[in-house]
């Protein structure tokens, strides 16, 4: 026999049997989404395979099935502010800052935070410039305490604060960079110099597969960082394969996607037909190539974005909700509506299976919250486009029940200096702050500390991807069982799981 035939050989016809050739290759688009189902529900998995639960895990996905264990929550909604919010101002207030205002650090207690080896501890690429400013600059914002949980909020976030009693602040946060590659950082774990890595997106979207066959597994609103800090990156799957990248979507039914749609006069028998002979192609040249991510991609792309045409224009069809709903999220007034957008977008698609929605606020360049001067008017600003969504988010989603399944992520790549820049606050990566609702999560709790002034994470110190490990916990998932062969696994990045927050 020609070995060239021979169908045990790697790389030749591993799976292809005459049944799902002609299956995939004479019943046009039809059969390419029915193969896509079938190989999901298991025909062509390899032998002794274990059977995969319902919404369970897609045919690219990692070498288990279904989640590692029971969960908690089955979405989550990511909310990124971009440019690196104060934490002090925001989630972790310090009236000690009015207190020393006008000091210098070396005249107060805490000289001994910018002695050298203080500042870098566990830290790398550390300019002396960002983090050591040494006169102290006042909060810029008053605070108070909410809820039972007495849980203190500057007034930059009142709505959110509202909500104290849901939330589960991280105040112990650290990262390895002091730039706005940092961003990077947050979605993937990783230093920016290392490159293209997966997110804890596509990490999602990879371990758990779609909700809902006619919409991404993943999906993006907002304006992403600039490609000087990340760019497609923050949003992209890396080895995981294009298929685990996030889809970046427009909240507007009217062209939520614009490369789905047909081009002019193209009825949809039409399309359909030229996607089937698309799809009749990328099968044959399948068979030749069954490992190929980007030919594998491309197959479900074809497939998803048939789908897309109609199911994406009703999710993002935001007029089919009542006027209640909408002034909930500020789609009422100017400043909150572009955000209140998204935010009432990303409800609809959770709500609709989606599994992981990732939201960018303040996206382009190093980002709009990047306050190096007149930090006090870029802050009013940017808080005041946010916190009513924010707060109409968490109200509507725990109305309809869904807070107890989705896990709400707020997050930015470091907090800002104690000290003053001019009339601004400097990066500041040595400690700073997020909070994390719903899905599981404990409400109205506090975890770990910065010190009296903000400087440094002093107790209960936490990395970034302990953020993406607790978030994968309660989806079910374990990330040192997320691998890819051959590849190093998340764990590599230190990520665990903050017990300490989880219900």
């Amino acid at each position: 026999m020609d070995p060239s035939h021979d169908p045990t050989r790697p790389g030749r016809c591993r799976g292809i049997t005459r049944r799902s050739f002609l299956l995939d290759t004479g019943m046009g688009f039809t059969g390419l989404a029915l193969s896509a189902m079938l190989s999901r529900d298991g025909i062509g998995r390899r032998a002794g395979a274990a059977e995969p639960p319902a919404g369970g895990r897609g045919p690219a996905a990692g070498p288990e099935s279904g989640p590692h264990r029971e969960p908690r929550a089955r979405s989550v909604i990511w909310i990124f502010l971009c440019g690196g919010v104060s934490h002090v101002e925001s989630f972790d207030p310090k009236p000690a800052l009015n207190k020393y205002a006008g000091k210098s650090i070396d005249e107060t207690p805490y000289k001994e935070v910018l002695e050298p080896g203080k500042v870098l501890e566990n830290l790398v690429d550390i300019n002396p410039a960002h983090g050591n400013r040494k006169v102290i600059l006042p909060l810029q914002t008053g605070f108070r305490r909410y809820g039972e949980s007495g849980l203190e909020v500057s007034d930059w976030f009142r709505h959110v604060g509202e909500h104290a009693d849901d939330l589960a602040v991280v105040r112990s946060l650290w990262t390895i960079h002091n730039d706005h590659g940092t961003q990077l950082t947050w979605h993937t774990g990783r230093h920016p110099r290392e490159g293209a890595f997966p997110t804890i997106g596509s990490w999602v979207s990879y371990g758990l597969g779609s909700g809902n066959q006619d919409l991404p597994e993943y999906v993006v609103l907002g304006e992403p960082t600039g490609d000087c800090c990340g760019g497609a990156w923050t949003h992209g799957a890396g080895y995981l394969g294009p298929e685990h990248a996030g889809v970046r979507l427009k909240a507007d039914p009217r062209d939520p996607l614009p490369f789905i749609r047909p081009a002019g006069g193209i009825s949809p028998e039409e399309q359909a037909a030229e996607l089937s002979f698309l799809g009749r192609l990328n099968h044959l040249a399948g068979i030749d190539y069954p490992d190929d991510q980007e030919l594998r991609a491309r197959i479900k792309s074809y497939e998803l974005a048939f789908a897309m045409q109609a199911a994406v224009p009703e999710a993002m069809d935001l007029d089919r909700e009542p006027e209640e709903t909408r002034g909930l999220y500020g789609l009422d007034r100017d400043a909150t509506r572009p955000f209140g957008q998204l935010c009432l977008a990303a409800r609809r698609l959770v709500e609709r299976g989606v599994r992981f929605v990732q939201v960018f606020h303040g996206g382009g360049g190093g980002g709009a919250w990047d306050a190096h001067s007149a930090i006090k008017v870029n802050h009013t600003d940017l808080a005041a486009q946010v916190d009513l969504p924010i707060g109409g988010l968490l109200a509507d989603l725990k109305r309809r029940g869904l807070l107890e399944e989705t896990i709400v992520v707020w997050g930015t790549e470091f907090g800002r200096t104690p000290g003053a820049e001019g009339d601004g606050r400097d990066h500041h990566p040595q400690g700073f702050c997020a909070w994390l609702a719903g899905g599981g999560v404990k409400g109205g709790v506090v975890h770990g500390a910065t010190d009296e002034l903000g400087f440094h994470a002093v107790r209960d110190r936490r990395y970034v991807t302990d953020i993406h490990a607790t978030v994968l916990r309660l989806l079910g998932l374990d990330p040192l069982r997320l691998e890819v062969p051959s590849r190093r696994r998340l764990d590599i990045d230190r990520g665990q799981p903050i017990l300490e927050i989880v219900s």
